[in-house]
């Protein structure tokens, strides 16, 4: 989680085995259909012809991308301060009556060389950038520029490999294995570091009257990583309490150029956005980290050199699926999915707990697969937080060859070449999908009518109802990202009825302070 960037279809978890590069499927069940035969029919009538979909019209894309240089700057200044995120792409709709259109994405000038995007904002037109037999992801990870290959070891990592070259598939086979590997070790683990979370937060509060939630999460994420996966403590190595300071500094000298940190104006728009940031200067930080990752992944890089590897190629790959892939997605998502749950009040904190503590009791107290399973609204609130703010928004993807998308409401022709980019808010709260779309509905996606809507939450870089393989770009830990959500709730509402929280802003995601967690009353 991009941030992106770092396995359970949607109810159902099932980690891949390691050796398998076939998509996960879902247990299906068929009932028989029976007929009555007492009477047989004089005639059979075959059905009515179905109605053909009517054609959209043809439109030219609208939109320019202005003069070299002028036009991409100015788009910048807009993007990042004139007008903001949203607004830029809002103000855009309105003005070209369309959300598919032509525009410029920071940082253009002087980081990326070609910073032009046909931009698409509906729910209909994005999920074109998933169909890897129309669109490119070789190196468009991180949007219209690049990061050094200094900062991953000289390595193309996997996030920025297309599926059409031979070591996408071997890489992303290993991430299978590792986390099939250690799947038993996930929720142990997950309980011993969040517990040490809430402990912390409550001696916080008992002191100060409220306590920060994320450099809490930001240990909890990091140790609960390691611990899990790795089957290592960082407090007892080099890294000590310093790992998620490390990875913090690291992940902003490859996405500096899309981040906006605070600074006065013109100062920052010079600093991390017109050039990109030595690699030099955070090479002792990732220095820790390989030597960290290196000395306690000896099973996985085994594997890696049976399947063709070098073991310092694959340690690279794991440090950025673990540091800027899981950890950053728990970084980010888990302080946002906490905010949405506090806004929306006790009502919801009070069914949460009462769900979680009766599907918990029915497994005598111990949380189980299956006992997660039966949890929907658990389930329904992690899905709807992914929906309503994915904690990776950007998606990139070069046409191939010339084809034509579709919108609600037109076609456009793109041509082979052309980047087409896609921001997921947008697209994710499109109104001509989801009811009362802007705001967070906790049941969205509970029965059989809410899983129908599954196929519209686009957070891993493909929809929630498909499964991640070696020939497509989804998230190689979809559905342990989906997993460790859902045990964040459970964890906090097995031990709290309801909590208070004040939200502030911060470069990446919310920043929650919590005023207020009161013990469970049962």
């Amino acid at each position: 989680m991009a941030l992106s960037s770092p396995v359970l279809t949607p109810f159902h978890l099932q980690l891949p085995a390691h050796r398998s590069s076939k998509p996960f499927t879902r247990n299906l069940i068929v009932h028989p259909i029976r007929a009555s035969v007492s009477e047989r029919p004089s005639s059979i009538s075959p059905p009515p012809p179905q109605p053909q979909p009517a054609k959209l019209p043809i439109r030219k894309i609208p939109g320019d991308y202005g003069l070299p240089l002028i036009g991409p700057f100015k788009d910048r200044l807009d993007y990042f301060y004139n007008q903001g995120k949203d607004e830029y792409f809002k103000s855009r709709v309105q003005k070209y009556r369309s959300t598919v259109f032509k525009t410029n994405m920071p940082p253009g000038p002087f980081i990326s060389s070609n910073p032009n995007v046909i931009v698409l904002l509906d729910g209909k037109s994005f999920p074109v950038l998933f169909d890897v037999s129309k669109v490119e992801k070789k190196d468009l990870f991180t949007g219209t520029f690049m990061p050094s290959t200094e900062l991953t070891g000289g390595y193309r990592v996997l996030s920025y490999l297309d599926p059409s070259e031979p070591n996408h598939a071997k890489l992303k086979k290993l991430m299978f294995f590792h986390l099939s590997s250690r799947r038993d070790h996930v929720i142990p683990e997950f309980q011993k570091s969040y517990t040490e979370l809430f402990d912390g937060l409550e001696e916080e509060l008992a002191t100060n009257g409220t306590a920060k939630f994320n450099e809490a999460n930001d240990q909890a994420a990091f140790n609960f990583l390691a611990r899990s996966l790795y089957g290592a403590n960082p407090a007892d190595s080099q890294l000590g309490r310093d790992g998620p300071k490390l990875v913090g500094k690291w992940v902003v000298f490859q996405i500096h150029p899309v981040l906006k940190l605070g600074l006065p104006n013109v100062l920052e728009d010079l600093l991390i956005h017109t050039f990109p940031l030595p690699p030099a200067l955070v090479k002792k930080e990732y220095q820790l980290l390989y030597d960290f990752f290196r000395a306690n992944s000896t099973s996985v890089l085994d594997e890696a050199e049976r399947n063709g590897i070098s073991r310092e190629e694959a340690c690279h790959n794991l440090i950025f699926a673990t540091c800027f892939n899981s950890f950053g997605g728990m970084k980010l998502f888990f302080t946002n999915m906490l905010k949405w749950i506090g806004r929306a009040g006790v009502k919801l904190h009070t069914q949460l707990a009462q769900e979680i503590r009766s599907a918990l009791k029915s497994s005598d107290g111990r949380v189980t697969m299956r006992a997660i399973e039966n949890m929907p609204l658990t389930k329904s609130v992690v899905y709807e937080a992914l929906r309503i703010e994915p904690p990776v928004p950007a998606q990139y993807g070069r046409a191939k060859t010339n084809f034509t998308i579709e919108s609600h409401d037109s076609a456009f022709e793109v041509k082979a070449g052309e980047m087409l980019f896609g921001y997921q808010p947008f697209a994710t709260r499109d109104p001509k999908i989801f009811e009362r779309s802007e705001e967070f509905v906790a049941d969205r996606f509970v029965g059989e009518k809410g899983e129908k809507l599954l196929k519209h939450v686009l957070w891993s870089n493909g929809p929630e109802t498909e499964s991640p393989d070696v020939n497509n770009k989804q998230c190689a830990g979809k559905d342990f990202v989906v997993l460790v959500s859902r045990l964040l709730l459970v964890e906090f509402f097995r031990r709290y009825d309801s909590f208070e929280i004040e939200v502030g802003t911060s470069p990446l995601g919310a920043a929650v302070t919590v005023t207020s967690l009161k013990r469970a009353s049962l």
